[in-house]
């Protein structure tokens, strides 16, 4: 049974890494640990990736990419590409929460991930089986996600996501039930000044 061909982007970690699974079944990938620089090196990856597999742009039938939490700028450049190639070659783009792609990496379920989150607090969703929705991704304080781990869970506690698995679910997975949206989970900092908090000029 053929695949479809499917192109996995993974830029909200330290690392870029991209996957291409072919019609064949095989995955091919590159990954370079990377903290900054995503957006100058991505598409010369590509090129290189699909080159060796011996495939064009326009053979791409699908691209999935992971939508966080994670790096604020290294999503919005794996979100920007995803889109822009989806928009370019008319595919659809399945937008892959962080910690499902992470629960990919485990054998069998239940898995709980849990990343550092910084200030002492940490990303944390528990998942009945690799890749099967969970309870939703929290920002909970690290003793406390570290006590919802259920008994018997596998713990992934890395930020790296096993692009090879993430393109295999998402050459299965539905379109309709993966938008490619940033899930940022923990509020962004910086916030937008309302009429009330803008300083007015004296008279």
């Amino acid at each position: 049974m053929t695949q479809p061909v499917t192109l996995a982007i993974d830029t909200a970690a330290p690392r870029l890494q991209l996957g291409l699974l072919r019609a064949d079944g095989q995955v091919d990938v590159i990954v370079d640990d990377i903290a900054k620089g995503h957006a100058e090196i991505l598409f010369d990856r590509l090129a290189a990736l699909l080159s060796r597999n011996g495939l064009g742009h326009d053979q791409l039938e699908r691209i999935a990419v992971t939508t966080g939490p994670g790096s604020f700028t290294g999503l919005r450049i794996g979100l920007s590409a995803a889109r822009g190639l989806g928009v370019a070659r008319k595919l659809p783009v399945l937008g892959i929460p962080s910690l499902l792609a992470i629960s990919l990496a485990a054998e069998a379920g239940p898995v709980a991930v849990l990343l550092d989150a910084r200030r002492g607090e940490a990303y944390f969703e528990s998942f009945p089986a690799p890749g099967v929705v969970g309870d939703g991704p929290r920002l909970l304080p690290a003793d406390v996600a570290r006590a919802a781990i259920p008994p018997g869970a596998q713990l992934l506690d890395q930020p790296y996501v096993d692009i090879a698995a993430l393109a295999r679910f998402a050459a299965a997975a539905d379109p309709a039930r993966y938008p490619p949206h940033a899930s940022y989970v923990r509020d962004a900092d910086a916030k937008p000044q309302d009429a009330a908090r803008i300083p007015r000029r004296a008279s």
